[in-house]
Parts: C-alpha cells; sequence; structure tokens
C-alpha cells in the first residue's frame, strides 16, 4: 500500500461507526430483539467487517497480539479490575443457573465482550495508527503522540455511534460507554498490546453476567424502563461502560 492510502483506513473507521449504529439501531431500537440475537447479528456483521478491514490492510493481529503480551495482560488486570468493581457497585439483579449460566457467560460474557474490545477499540486505533504511518507521522515521538490522541478519539467516535443505536443510551446516557471504553482503550495505548482492551472488556461482562444482565448497563439491550432511566440520569458518571 503506497502512502496516499491513509484516507482509505479514515474510511474504513468512519465506516466502522455506521455499521456499529446499524447494528444496534435495527436489532434493538427497531425489531427489539433478545439480547442473544442482538449479539449474534452483531457477531455476523462486525466480525465480518473486521475480518474484512484485517484482510484489506494486511494487518496480522496475531502478531500484534503476541508483540508485548506481558504487558496487555498486566493493563487488563488493572483495568478490568476497575471495570468489574464498577459493575458491583450497580444494583444486582437474578442471573440464570447451570446450563444456562455457563452459556451466558460464553456468549454474554466473552463473545459479546470480545467482539466489543475489537470493535469499538482494537479496529478504530489500528486504523489510525496505520492512517498515521502511511503519511509518514508514526516515526517521532509527537506524530505517535497525535496518533494516540486520534485513535482515541476514533475509538470514541465508533462506540458512541454504536451505544446511540441502544434507545437506553440516547441522551446524556451515552456518556457512560464512552467514558468506560475510552479507558479501555487508553490502556491499549498505553500498554501497546490489544490484550488491555480485548480483555478488560471481555473481564467486565463476564462480571456483568455474574452480578444479573437486567441490572447492569453494560450488557445492552434492557427493554425495561427503569434501568434506562437510571442510565439517563446517571449519563455524568465515570468508568461505566457497555
Amino acid at each position: 500500500m503506497s502512502g496516499s492510502g491513509w484516507w482509505m483506513h479514515v474510511i474504513w473507521v468512519l465506516g466502522a461507526g455506521v455499521v456499529g449504529f446499524g447494528i444496534t439501531a435495527v436489532t434493538a431500537g427497531w425489531l427489539k430483539l433478545k439480547r442473544g440475537w442482538v449479539v449474534l447479528i452483531y457477531l455476523a456483521i462486525a466480525g465480518g467487517f473486521l475480518s474484512a478491514y484485517f484482510a484489506w490492510s494486511g494487518i496480522d493481529l496475531m502478531q500484534v497480539v503476541r508483540e508485548g503480551w506481558l504487558m496487555g495482560l498486566a493493563g487488563a488486570a488493572i483495568v478490568g479490575l476497575l471495570m468489574i468493581r464498577n459493575v458491583a457497585s450497580q444494583p444486582a439483579s437474578p442471573r440464570s443457573k447451570g446450563v444456562q449460566l455457563t452459556a451466558d457467560i460464553l456468549w454474554c460474557g466473552l463473545v459479546y465482550g470480545v467482539l466489543d474490545g475489537l470493535f469499538l477499540s482494537v479496529m478504530p486505533l489500528l486504523g489510525t495508527w496505520r492512517a498515521f504511518s502511511e503519511l509518514g507521522l508514526a516515526g517521532s515521538r509527537l506524530g505517535s503522540a497525535g496518533a494516540a490522541v486520534a485513535g482515541l478519539l476514533a475509538s470514541s467516535y465508533v462506540t458512541t455511534l454504536y451505544h446511540l443505536g441502544y434507545p437506553e443510551f440516547r441522551g446524556s446516557g451515552v456518556a457512560m460507554p464512552v467514558l468506560g471504553n475510552a479507558i479501555m482503550s487508553l490502556a491499549y495505548i498505553l500498554t501497546r498490546n490489544p490484550l488491555s482492551a480485548v480483555v478488560s472488556h471481555g473481564a467486565m461482562h463476564v462480571a456483568a453476567v455474574l452480578h444479573g444482565m437486567e441490572g447492569t448497563i453494560q450488557l445492552p439491550p434492557h427493554y425495561g424502563g427503569s434501568l434506562r432511566a437510571r442510565t439517563a440520569s446517571a449519563g455524568g458518571s465515570a468508568g461505566q461502560s457497555a
């Protein structure tokens, strides 16, 4: 790819926001599907989008993960504990049992959480970094700092549009997931390893499953009025992410 291709990475990042909004606006905002079906459609469409981007860009995600993976796990542990603590501070609700609980942990916890980490943090950050690299700006300290700031903004852009598709996050309530995801994206930037964002996001989702999916905002969609009202009223709270 030549240096003139930087703008294509920008288009991919902008497209991720549009795709994310479309998924949640249709599945949760319009059709009001159950959470499991929302995750399935999210996995099919966003997973396909991520696969297409990595194939087009030539990014070897596994190689990116292998470079500095110990730092990535350390960052994931610190940020993950912060996110789990936030989950525990919310009202608990009944959780499933037995085989169903295992299925919820795997599907709404790990699959949903890991996909969120990849789509909301890893792809926007990598896309922004590649754009700066194509422009020849990522080699200096100033350029690296600019790429980090731009990547954080790109991640927040994708996160905002994705969550605005959920009715419960329309309005001031969207600030909570944007801030929470920004913390996980910042961990990726500081450790230079995507495990910081992906593992912490997965841990947060698993904690939300165990704490009760209907009482925690980290596992949308919720169609009950009480949680939606609580989300909107707490729009300025820190550290909460879906």
